[in-house]
């Protein structure tokens, strides 16, 4: 288990990780954009391979709150529950999970943890390629969910450059497949375990 806590442009994150069996992690995140938020998950991923088997998120802010239960099942096919309550523009929690069905992975927004499946599963840490992903995106705070299409390709050993939708970073990862720097979102500032 390892404790780790990364220090972003508009807030902060902590998360409890287990790699032992696959991925489990819980966490925590507060962010100012683009309203004030508080921001709590729960993610379980298949051990070996690092596919998403479930993530839970609440968001909650002055007057508001939202929760997003998603889960993958064994048959590739996504389900998510989700309600809301009180007053935050924008979507609504929960989405079309039909568009997932070929995704493997979730990916928390504003959340460097969800970078290290994709990177585990296809050793991107050290070894060359580039791999096109579909994603089940979560907007933060919002927790909608949408199809959403990204690239990773190994650059250097540790440092693999994330691509969609015209935002490129080059992240560095520690040997453990987690984000110690995304330029342009967070940087960890401590670890523990």
């Amino acid at each position: 288990m390892r404790s780790l806590v990364w220090v972003k442009d508009a807030g902060a994150e902590y998360a409890e990780v287990d790699l032992s069996g696959g991925l489990a992690a819980t966490g925590v995140a507060v962010g100012a954009d683009p309203v004030p938020y508080r921001l709590e998950y729960s993610l379980r991923t298949a051990a070996g391979d690092h596919v998403t088997e479930a993530l839970t998120v609440r968001s909650s802010g002055a007057g508001w709150w939202r929760v997003l239960d998603l889960r993958r099942g064994p048959d590739g096919k996504w389900v998510c529950e989700a309600d809301q309550e009180g007053a935050l523009g924008g979507p609504p929690p929960g989405g079309d999970t039909g568009a997932l069905n070929d995704a493997l992975d979730c990916d928390l927004g504003l959340s460097p943890l969800t970078n290290t499946m994709p990177v585990l599963r296809h050793d991107l840490l050290t070894t060359p390629g580039s791999v096109e992903f579909v994603m089940a995106w979560v907007r933060v705070p919002h927790l909608s969910v949408i199809r959403h299409e990204q690239r990773y390709t190994h650059i250097s050993p540790g440092v693999v450059r994330y691509e969609s939708d015209g935002f490129r970073s080059e992240l560095v990862f520690d040997r453990d497949g987690l984000v110690t720097d995304y330029p342009g979102l967070a940087r960890l500032a401590t670890t523990g375990g």
